[in-house]
């Protein structure tokens, strides 16, 4: 199937994907829209930047156009879940873009706003209702929202929403929807729990799989640089002065950090702006309006935004503290090289940090290119700190790294802390010599 009418949605529908600039489905709309269609539960699994809301969004409205039932007050017809604000409302504007010339009605609650305007415009029902799973519990308990009338229950970014520990929020809101509804699950990763999860709320799910877990963006060239952790902000400084027109992401690990660096940031020069958990929605909005619209060109975010911002024209993600957990560096990387573009992801790294870094290359199964500094002994409290967490999925691609994906980073890697002093010496790391746009 090459082509949006092939994939059996309704001419109406096909001129809104017109309308919207689609030209071909990508591989997860391929797949799961005509299963969708066809009324079955689906697992969908597929790295950020694939296109997911549109393959279950596309269809999910279709079949709603089908039926000529409206919601009651309070009510809703379809629930789709995301784990973050930013998501939900990315995906309720999406959304939004389709229904130009229909009669359905999509809302969206999320937290850090006034729960008054929210209850007020679900009092009339909606027919398509995103939302956080903490907002929404809010106004099932205030009893502002019914959920048995939904028929179809869609849980996007599922994994991060159990890594937020949303898992008995969306058990209750499960026991809540209809008992005969179609559900569709998709994640980026797929660890036990999220399997547990799909045994527990899909009926005989169709799994759909476009790339394997922890695989990292196709055009995203990954490199990496050894410092100390007080030499990271100069360095920063110097390399976002290099690329002036570039729109840039630089992810922290803590809220406090992130406004700290997006502070020193700004008294440099550099237009930045900061998008974390101590912003409002109002001034989370507004930053990520900013970048959009050229205001700022380097936002500076903790992973609460890894997810949720889908900004073209994003050339460099910057990790400038390494994830506590592995996989959010794929999603961290997965804000460039969207649409098909080239994208650079560079990673800062301390002596610190190396557990998190080995755990990284694990998950994604590559060797990430080493173009300044040298790797710095892992020491023992850092190994068991890190040991056997993160692993996932193989595969992935490395442009310009040199060395074919799959490879162990470290040695033979028994497990992910032994003989680490012996395996760098025997393996030294390939140094990358200059020519390249994001040298230091």
């Amino acid at each position: 199937m090459t082509d949006f009418q092939s994939l059996g949605l309704s001419d109406g529908l096909l001129s809104a994907v017109i309308d919207n600039g689609y030209d071909a489905p990508t591989p997860i709309q391929q797949k799961a829209i005509p299963l969708i269609l066809d009324g079955r539960d689906l697992m969908g699994l597929a790295q950020t930047g694939t296109g997911k809301t549109a393959a279950f969004g596309l269809p999910l409205i279709d079949r709603l156009l089908e039926d000529a039932e409206r919601a009651g007050p309070k009510g809703t017809r379809a629930l789709i879940l995301a784990p973050t604000r930013e998501l939900v409302n990315q995906i309720a504007k999406n959304l939004i873009s389709f229904l130009k010339h229909t009669p359905l009605r999509v809302a969206s609650v999320v937290g850090g706003v006034s729960i008054n305007g929210q209850i007020k415009r679900l009092s009339k029902g909606t027919d398509i209702l995103v939302a956080t799973p903490g907002r929404l519990l809010d106004l099932v308990d205030r009893k502002a929202v019914d959920l048995g009338t939904a028929s179809y229950l869609v849980l996007d970014e599922a994994d991060q929403m159990l890594d937020l520990g949303f898992i008995h929020a969306l058990r209750r809101i499960a026991g809540l929807v209809a008992d005969d509804r179609q559900t569709l699950l998709f994640s980026a990763t797929m660890p036990k729990q999220i399997n547990e999860l799909a045994r527990s709320y899909l009926r005989n799910p169709e799994r759909v799989e476009v790339s394997p877990a922890g695989r990292t963006a196709d055009k995203v060239t990954q490199s990496v640089h050894f410092m100390d952790q007080t030499e990271k902000g100069d360095f920063l400084l110097k390399k976002l002065k290099a690329e002036p027109d570039g729109l840039s992401l630089v992810f922290c690990r803590t809220k406090h950090g992130a406004e700290r660096l997006m502070r020193k940031l700004s008294q440099a020069g550099i237009a930045a702006g900061s998008i974390h958990g101590n912003k409002s929605q109002n001034q989370r909005d507004k930053a990520i309006r900013d970048l959009r619209e050229g205001a700022i060109n380097v936002l500076v975010a903790t992973d609460v935004a890894a997810r949720g911002i889908d900004i073209p024209g994003v050339s460099h993600v910057y990790n400038f503290e390494l994830p506590e957990v592995a996989e959010a560096y794929v999603h961290r990387i997965g804000r460039t090289a969207r649409a098909g573009a080239d994208g650079d992801a560079i990673a800062l790294c301390a002596p610190e940090e190396i557990g998190l870094f080995r755990q990284i290359e694990k998950l994604i199964g590559v060797d990430i290119e080493v173009v300044s500094g040298e790797i710095p002994p892992m020491s023992a409290a850092a190994g068991r700190a890190k040991r056997g967490g993160g692993g996932g999925g193989r595969g992935g691609n490395n442009r310009g790294s040199g060395r074919p994906g799959g490879k162990k980073p470290f040695g033979k890697q028994a497990s992910s802390g032994d003989n680490d002093n012996r395996s760098q010496a025997k393996r030294p790391r390939r140094r990358r010599q200059g020519g390249r746009r994001d040298a230091a």
